[in-house]
């Protein structure tokens, strides 16, 4: 077993700009630039694992949130291609 590092631990990779908002520390796993978030929301040191764990289980809590909540599931894709066509005011 290797010993705790903080500093390997809660440092995380360096962030790739993605989009104006968007930045990808880890591979899928998007998050809005830091720089954005620094007056009404403020940052909390957490360790990188922790943000594998969280970005690992979100299909899960997905799932059970459309299990016991949905009546109806509708794709994000589905309404882009609706908005595309016109069809916004469904």
């Amino acid at each position: 077993m290797s010993a705790y590092r903080f500093e390997e631990q809660h440092t995380p990779p360096p962030a790739r700009q993605v989009t104006d908002v968007a930045v990808e520390r880890f591979e899928h796993i998007f998050e809005v630039d830091p720089k954005l978030m620094t007056v009404h929301v403020a940052q909390q040191l957490f360790p990188n694992w922790d943000t594998l764990r969280i970005a690992a289980s979100r299909g899960d809590h997905l799932e059970w949130m459309h299990r016991h909540w949905a009546a109806e599931v509708v794709s994000g894709q589905e309404l882009l291609d609706e908005l595309d066509a016109g069809d916004g005011d469904r």
